[in-house]
């Protein structure tokens, strides 16, 4: 699936009348200024995941209703099977497959993920981003240079990383090659 990004505008933009959040409040909880808050939520070309997930996290929404506007419906478990998951593209981005969108109240959001390599993104610093809760990423091919904070680790096939995502994080694929990994998001306790 690629989002529609006007789509997803119009929930975010509807939800927040709704909830009766000012444009302020919404950009002090995704952590962007004012007049981008305002521009994200009139339209965008693309949306980070962290601001979508401090989104649906502020509305008290599964962060699936934001990017599809359908509610996940199944309970007990789900399956997904190898090469499907419901597919968030973003441009240049991360490509992210959500690997239980039609369950619902999960406790975890778990995504596969593919990073690109470019290049030219190691020539600068890696950007940071953060998130309520914590976060476990597992590398199933390629390397992952993952940054928290001022700390650097190189990952490979069979590595993890489990931390704080309230804290800065990014990372970059290494060694020519993509990264594919595993990410599980885990919500803050009620």
């Amino acid at each position: 699936m690629n989002p529609n990004f006007e789509d997803i505008a119009e929930r975010i933009r509807t939800l927040r009348e709704i909830t009766g959040y000012t444009t302020e409040e919404m950009a002090v909880a995704t952590g962007v200024s004012v007049s981008e808050y305002e521009a994200l939520e009139q339209t965008s070309n693309d949306y980070s995941f962290t601001f979508l997930y401090r989104c649906a996290e502020k509305f008290g929404v599964d962060i699936i209703e934001l990017i599809t506007g359908e509610t996940p419906k199944l309970t007990g478990y789900t399956v997904v099977r190898a090469n499907q998951g419901l597919r968030i593209k973003r441009n240049e981005q991360f490509e992210y497959y959500h690997l239980a969108a039609t369950f619902k109240n999960k406790l975890a959001e778990p995504f596969k993920v593919i990073a690109p390599y470019r290049p030219e993104e190691h020539s600068r610093p890696i950007e940071l981003h953060s998130h309520e809760g914590q976060e476990f990423d597992f590398i199933l091919k390629g390397v992952l240079r993952f940054a928290y904070g001022t700390h650097m680790e190189d990952l490979y096939p069979g590595d993890s990383v489990y931390y704080d995502s309230s804290k800065g994080h990014g990372m970059i694929a290494m060694g020519g090659e993509e990264c594919v990994f595993l990410a599980v998001v885990m919500k803050e306790p009620d």
